[in-house]
């Protein structure tokens, strides 16, 4: 049954994402319960659960601010096994051996830095038009060139609860695969090794301790219940406000460029109160580059 009553106000939701389910699941659910377009903010593998941070409405066309926004994962990597998918979820093959706690310490900071990462076969992808997992899945031989990506840290944290396998803690920058990682960590060490779990602990600002579990979602909340959970868009975005005399306002407003006193640099713009857009000021002048009314 569709939903006619849409959600007044514009954010964000910060979903905890259980692992089973696409990422495409949560937002359909959310554009059903807010009779709004919504979208998400980074995808999980359906093996993946986690933060989701899901933008409804005009928050999507913030994104782009997000992009580069550090994130943290809880990551297991089970050793002595290949998979085409490079996690658990594909066709295992053992292969390899299982190394020791302190081979892979030794070897963890070669992982750290700005690399080229060369992403999975089967991810989304673009290859001459079509998703890196649809010719994976359907025997298509192809390559795909290495990405810059930033990796902050790798730590350590255990054993895993799977056999063979360890717990990592991993901080890296938008676009890094994990399951890369996990591919590239077993080739310094000579071995195979597949991601076997992970979870999103931490996407910019949005961290799993403040969280919606999905099963809340579910409960087909009335739109007075969700608003609740509504994250407002301009508290999530790291950027001072941007304060112009009355003529000014209205000159940025109608879309004219207005000199600016302030640093170059983005800024929160606010009509009458209400959250207004993205402003930029540039050689001292400023205009608005985002609107989201």
């Amino acid at each position: 049954m569709k939903r006619t009553e849409k959600i007044k106000n514009y954010g964000f939701f910060n979903v905890d994402k259980p692992s089973g389910i696409t990422s495409s699941t949560v937002v359909n659910k959310c554009k059903w319960l807010t009779a709004t377009p919504c979208g998400h903010m980074g995808t999980l593998d359906p093996l993946a659960s986690g933060v989701l941070p899901v933008g409804i409405g005009n928050a999507t066309r913030l994104f782009d601010y997000f992009l580069e926004k550090e994130k943290e994962y809880i990551a297991e990597f089970t050793f002595g096994v290949s998979s085409d998918t490079l996690d658990s979820t594909g066709d295992l093959t053992p292969c390899g051996r299982v190394p020791s706690a302190e081979e892979i310490v030794q070897v963890l900071p070669s992982l750290i830095g700005e690399i080229d990462q060369i992403p999975p076969k089967f991810s989304a992808k673009n290859v001459n038009g079509r998703r890196g997992y649809e010719l994976a899945r359907a025997g298509v031989e192809f390559e795909l060139p290495a990405k810059r990506v930033k990796i902050f840290s790798v730590e350590l944290l255990g054993s895993g609860e799977s056999e063979n396998s360890y717990q990592f803690k991993i901080r890296c920058g938008g676009g890094t695969y994990i399951r890369s990682i996990a591919r590239d960590l077993a080739f310094a060490l000579k071995t195979n090794a597949v991601m076997s779990a992970l979870k999103r602990t931490k996407s910019g600002v949005f961290e799993l301790k403040t969280a919606i579990p999905f099963s809340i979602l579910q409960q087909d909340l009335p739109v007075s219940e969700l608003e609740k959970y509504l994250i407002p868009t301009e508290s999530v975005l790291p950027f001072p406000s941007l304060m112009l005399t009355a003529k000014k306002a209205e000159r940025i407003f109608n879309g004219v460029a207005v000199e600016a006193e302030q640093a170059d640099g983005l800024y929160k713009l606010y009509k009458e109160e209400a959250f207004y857009g993205i402003a930029e000021v540039k050689n001292g002048m400023a205009r608005a580059k985002t609107k989201l009314c």
